[in-house]
């Protein structure tokens, strides 16, 4: 019962998180794609910051759970690039660049309403803000290191496909089921590999941007 009250109150924290987070994400790639010449995304409905349009049960049921999961991928068709083969990195890249920015323009109001929670000044509304810029962060740093592992389907396989040497590129794809599922099998069988990764891999964006937030709320405080 208690796991049940605690799932459901971080839901009420990550709903919407979730909502800003991969909406923003699915729209850049959207975007991206559309400003490359493919009307594919526009045309589902899918360029837009409705995040009903974006959202995947699954994958947001395992952010809320796990702090880790997706959405729906947004529709391309290359056939529209000029450049298929590097405008296609472009596409891949933009989603994670998203969560990049984000996290880093919600850095400082992460550390402000922290400073505020600990003052007590706002009272539960301060504890709220708090938890939630910080889940802001938090999670939009998450979703840009996890998308850019080059394991298909993530962002990141979109990306190492672009900057692969042909030879190898149809060697690569013919495995790629079989990659994606190995990845998805470690995962549920050994997330703690995966956390030590994560460890690993958010470190220096988690140092630059901390040091950042600091030095600008210090201003003020």
């Amino acid at each position: 019962m208690n796991f049940i009250f605690k799932l459901l109150g971080d839901a009420l924290y990550m709903i919407p998180v979730l909502l800003i987070s991969l909406t923003v994400h699915e729209f850049s790639h959207g975007y991206v794609a559309y400003k490359l010449g493919d009307p594919t995304a526009k045309n589902a409905g899918r360029l837009t910051l409705n995040p009903l349009k974006h959202l995947d049960p699954i994958g947001t049921l395992m952010m809320i759970v796990a702090k880790i999961g997706w959405a729906k991928p947004v529709p391309v068709n290359t056939r529209y690039f000029k450049n298929p083969k590097q405008d296609m990195v472009k596409v891949g890249i933009a989603g994670p660049l998203s969560n990049i920015m984000m996290a880093f323009i919600f850095v400082v109001p992460m550390y402000t309403f922290n400073i505020i929670h600990q003052l007590g000044t706002m009272g539960s509304v301060g504890t709220w803000l708090a938890t939630f810029f910080y889940l802001l962060y938090r999670v939009n740093l998450n979703l840009a290191v996890f998308n850019l592992l080059p394991v298909p389907p993530l962002d990141g396989s979109r990306v190492f496909y672009g900057i692969l040497p042909d030879k190898y590129y149809f060697s690569v794809m013919k495995y790629e089921q079989y990659i994606g599922f190995a990845f998805l099998l470690i995962i549920i069988l050994s997330p703690s590999i995966l956390s030590g990764v994560f460890n690993v891999l958010t470190y220096p964006f988690d140092y630059a941007f901390g040091a950042f937030g600091r030095w600008v709320v210090g201003l003020f405080f």
